[in-house]
C-alpha cells in the first residue's frame, strides 16, 4: 500500500567533497557532479536529507537513495516524538501523521560509481569547457569577407540542456528515477 502523503519538504545538504574523475577538477567538477545528481535520484557523495511529511499512512519510497536514516519523528501533541519506521517491501512503512526523517543520502566509497557514470561526467566537462563558435553572449555570428560568407547559430538554450546535448543523459538513464536499493 502505497503512503497518501499531501505534503512534502526536502531539505538536502550539499556533501563535504564529491568523487574524484580522472581529468575533471575544481569547480568544473563540482558543477559536473550537481547537474548529474539533479538529474538522478541517486546520490554518490554522503550529505545529510531531511524530510517532512503528512501521511496518511502506508508505505513511502524516498525519492533519494542511497539511504540510511538517523532518526524519525512524530509530531504529537505540539512536539516532535521518536517514532521507529518500519521497512516496507518497497520503502517505509509510515505511520498517519507528520512525519519527519532525517538521513543521509550517499554512497560513502567512490569504487562503486558506475562506468556510465564516470563517463557522463566526462562528456558533461567536456561540452561546458568547449569553445563556442559564437562570441561570448551571442546567439549567432556572421562574417562576410569577399564572396565567402560564414554563418553560425546557436541554441540559446545550450548550456542549460548541456546533460543532452553532450551524451551524459543517455548515460544515466538507469538512474534518473530512484533507482536505489529498497531502504
Amino acid at each position: 500500500m502505497s503512503a497518501y502523503v499531501t505534503e512534502i519538504t526536502q531539505f538536502e545538504g550539499t556533501p563535504e567533497s564529491y568523487p574524484a574523475i580522472e581529468g575533471v577538477t575544481g569547480d568544473l567538477l563540482e558543477t559536473c557532479w550537481t547537474r548529474v545528481e539533479h538529474y538522478c535520484g541517486q546520490r554518490w557523495a554522503p550529505r545529510r536529507v531531511v524530510w517532512t511529511l503528512r501521511s496518511g499512512g502506508g508505505e513511502w519510497k524516498p525519492p533519494l537513495g542511497p539511504i540510511l536514516i538517523s532518526e524519525a519523528f512524530g509530531w504529537k501533541d505540539g512536539d516532535w516524538q521518536p517514532v521507529t519506521l518500519r521497512r516496507g517491501p518497497f520503502g517505509l512503512m509510515l505511520p498517519c501523521g507528520n512525519v519527519q526523517i532525517e538521513a543521509s543520502v550517499g554512497s560513502n566509497s567512490g569504487a562503486s560509481i558506475p562506468a556510465a557514470v564516470k563517463e557522463a561526467i566526462k562528456r558533461l566537462a567536456a561540452y561546458l569547457t568547449a569553445q563556442s563558435p559564437v562570441p561570448a553572449g551571442a546567439r549567432s555570428y556572421s562574417a562576410n569577407v569577399g564572396q565567402l560568407s560564414e554563418a553560425v547559430s546557436i541554441d540559446p538554450a545550450a548550456m542549460a540542456r548541456a546533460l543532452q546535448y553532450s551524451g551524459a543523459a543517455d548515460l544515466l538513464r538507469a538512474y534518473r528515477k530512484a533507482s536505489h536499493e529498497p531502504v
